[in-house]
């Protein structure tokens, strides 16, 4: 196995970063939905766009996109996969 990297949360990416997913917070509210969405651990997610005030983000997961707010995108951990 490679080497262990932190873990992030999704919503500190910048847009044109990748990342894999490596884990969702259990206890969050919206949990069930982003994972029901395709937000699985080892899913590779990419950072699509902005919007002008900064919230929601549109995200790339699994071939589909869709726009998050930071607050549920902070429920997603991910390691960065640039370079990789």
């Amino acid at each position: 196995m490679g080497p262990r990297f932190a873990a992030t949360p999704l919503s500190a990416l910048a847009p044109g970063s990748s990342g894999v997913i490596v884990a969702v917070d259990t206890e969050a509210p919206v949990a069930r939905r982003l994972l029901d969405l395709g937000f699985i651990p080892g899913s590779r997610v990419t950072v699509v766009r902005r919007a002008p005030l900064r919230d929601p983000v549109e995200y790339e997961v699994r071939g589909t996109r869709l726009c998050l707010r930071n607050s549920e995108a902070s429920c997603i951990q991910v390691r960065s996969a640039d370079g990789a």
